[in-house]
């Protein structure tokens, strides 16, 4: 799974070779909320999803910058073994990084050479895919206390030791005969895991909840949306919630509101902000006929992260028809408006209006569209509420409507650079068709939608693109845009070397200059991107990180256009430094020197005679065989076949080159690979 890169055309250095170079501290022992609460001073390391608490997913790291990012190459790479989609944020501290895969797999990697130091598989039910919506993804995992938290696909949060992976506890987080999903990183906060779930496509009551980081009890649990008023309610906020919704038994049908991606936390103002999501089902003429916001679905909250009570919330969609969640990356900032500076959130959601409120209070103070908006007409100055037209709002006749499900914007997180003071947004325009179906079913296996797919499968090849969008959030207007022929594009990450990096779904991974969009470097990942990149450093080398695996709703849904990206679906972790610093001689010298004598002899005689056709490290770029995953006949013959070549494809013969003996090496080097 590991591949370390030095320079193409030579060799690659065994694992053992590379651990000796340099162990991995330890630091995740040491992660408590002083840590957290002070991430920002540590530029080295990755701590929380968005790097602070913040979320604002800038590094202050300038090592590589926009004179010198010609220089970067790829250091090492790790093979995730996985398909499907890849939408992790790895999480690195002391030279550790942790990270996820498809399925929920948790693995940990020497930050600096990309070994594995474990793995963990929750080993979910396959069964379990036909409930997620969007694909088996997992967004990745938070560090405290000296463990790694996680959810899984089927409704659990684990924590793992982090010196070891080995499980410490493990806790249901849903009731698992409804079509709940998690696939969302934890985060934690004040020595509480935070973890919110999926799953409003197939009619489920959305929450979100803390569990005790030591034990795994549950400490809070806040819903989102009102559960049957003949029950009661379980606070006052849910009780006004109720009022907004009408004519209907929407919590028989689940009524959605789930907290499946954002949060962020402020611990000046001790606010936990969470977004909510769509209804169940989509169509508020099924959930809440007779009208209303339907309270707090597509929403921000802002709750007390003791208790989880309400203090104040802000609905983006009221009475959301689209399935225009507010889930969204959410990026905690300092804005000089009108004058003054503000304590502001800010977020992009699905809708296509760019968001800044007073993150205090929820006072709205500025809004407009970042993409192409046909379902409204405008926001209130005052209030910030949306101005709702009559053109998308769909009977069963067809409704076109700009943004649609997959938003203007989806999950991928946007990033914030205070030296530019825009927002990097993975950005897109698909054109939506909706019509109402009155017959409309919700069971946990069949998916809710009143999004017409054999309509959208006319739409989706001419009215789909997306964009890298730099927005200036203060005077709220666009600044420059990067194109793409595709939608469903990855995160970005900015850095104070002037730069903005986001991988593409058509395998590229792109660095642009910060301040006007002008692409500077270019790499192929061999798949689609869709994850967000991070920047780290180790013994003074920085290094930028991005998970490549194509996947999620878009793949899945997109047909043809989808179809277009060309790429396979598998998992990879690329890193990059720049080459004078990743590769100097002295830093070769050190690893062949500790290279195991007998290994080193095989290896050498492979790189020698072998691996300009089949691959360094015996792995094959696919133009011949690949070594590794022989026949057994073959394997059998392989003297023979070395001794003798292959005429007929090419192969030259070894047999007055190398004895018996060094082939026989060669053989233990290749087949000590394929394991």
């Amino acid at each position: 799974m590991l591949r370390f890169l030095l320079i193409p055309a030579l060799f690659a250095l065994s694992t053992a070779a590379v651990a000796a170079a340099g162990a991995p501290g330890s630091g995740a022992a040491t992660v408590d909320d002083a840590r957290l609460r002070q991430a920002d001073r540590e530029p080295q390391n990755w701590m929380t999803h968005g790097r602070d608490y913040a979320e604002q997913r800038y590094s202050p790291l300038d090592q590589i910058d926009a004179d010198n990012i010609g220089r970067m190459v790829r250091v090492w790479s790790y093979e995730t073994g996985l398909k499907r989609g890849h939408e992790a944020t790895p999480i690195v501290i002391d030279g550790v990084m942790y990270a996820t895969g498809s399925w929920s797999v948790v693995f940990a990697l020497d930050a600096k050479t990309g070994e594995e130091l474990w793995r963990f598989d929750p080993e979910v039910p396959k069964a379990v895919g036909a409930k997620a919506c969007c694909d088996v993804v997992n967004r990745g995992v938070a560090v405290y206390d000296g463990k790694v938290y996680f959810g899984t696909l089927d409704g659990r949060l684990i924590a793992l030791d982090a010196k070891t992976g080995k499980p410490v506890w493990s806790v249901v987080t849903v009731d698992q005969s409804k079509a709940y999903t998690i696939t969302g990183a934890p985060r934690v906060v004040k020595g509480r895991v935070i973890i919110g779930n999926g799953g409003a496509e197939f009619g489920v009551r959305g929450y979100v909840s803390a569990y005790d980081e030591k034990a795994g009890s549950l400490v809070w649990r806040t819903y989102t949306v009102p559960g049957n008023p003949a029950d009661g309610f379980e606070s006052a906020a849910l009780e006004k919630a109720a009022e907004t919704w009408s004519g209907g038994e929407w919590w028989k049908i689940g009524a959605g509101g789930t907290v499946w991606d954002s949060m962020a936390f402020d611990p000046d103002l001790d606010l936990l902000y969470v977004g909510t999501g769509n209804g169940s089902p989509w169509s508020r003429k099924h959930r809440s006929p007779g009208g209303g916001d339907n309270l707090y679905l597509s929403s921000i909250l802002a709750l007390d992260p003791d208790t989880g009570e309400l203090q104040w919330h802000f609905q983006t969609t009221p009475g959301d028809n689209w399935d225009f969640t507010a889930t969204q990356h959410m990026i905690l900032a300092e804005l000089d408006i009108a004058g003054k500076t503000r304590k502001v959130l800010m977020q992009a959601p699905k809708n296509g209006y760019f968001w800044v409120l007073d993150r205090e209070t929820g006072e709205f103070l500025s809004a407009a569209p970042y993409v192409d908006v046909t379902w409204s007409d405008g926001v209130d100055p005052k209030t910030g509420r949306p101005q709702e037209n009559g053109s998308a709002t769909y009977d069963e006749s067809i409704a076109m409507v700009k943004p649609t499900a997959f938003g203007g914007h989806n999950w991928q997180p946007m990033s914030f650079s205070p030296k530019t003071g825009l927002v990097y947004i993975p950005a897109q325009e698909i054109l939506g068709a909706y019509r109402f179906n009155p017959k409309e079913i919700l069971t946990s296996e069949h998916f809710n939608t009143q999004t017409d797919l054999a309509i959208f499968a006319t739409l989706v090849r001419e009215v789909v693109a997306g964009h890298l969008l730099a927005w200036d959030p203060v005077a709220q207007k666009e600044v420059w845009r990067h194109p793409y022929a595709m939608p469903w594009n990855g995160g970005t990450l900015a850095t104070a070397g002037d730069l903005v990096f986001q991988g593409t779904a058509d395998g590229r991974f792109l660095a642009l200059r910060a301040a006007d969009g002008h692409k500077l470097w270019e790499f192929h990942t061999g798949s689609g991107v869709i994850a967000a990149p991070i920047s780290y450093a180790i013994d003074g080398i920085q290094y930028v990180s991005i998970v490549s695996g194509w996947g999620g709703a878009f793949a899945l849904v997109g047909g043809d256009a989808a179809a277009q990206a060309g790429v396979p679906s598998k998992g990879t972790v690329h890193t990059f430094a720049l080459s004078d610093q990743a590769i100097t001689p002295a830093v070769l010298e050190e690893m062949l020197a500790g290279r195991d004598e007998k290994l080193a002899a095989k290896e050498d005689l492979y790189h020698r005679w072998c691996a300009r056709c089949h691959g360094v490290t015996a792995i094959s770029g696919g133009a011949v065989a690949d070594l590794r995953h022989s026949a057994p006949d073959v394997r059998a013959a392989f003297v023979e076949i070395v001794q003798k070549g292959m005429p007929g494809v090419g192969m030259p013969a070894f047999g007055e080159i190398l004895s018996e003996d060094e082939i026989r090496q060669i053989q233990s080097y290749v087949e000590g690979k394929s394991s």
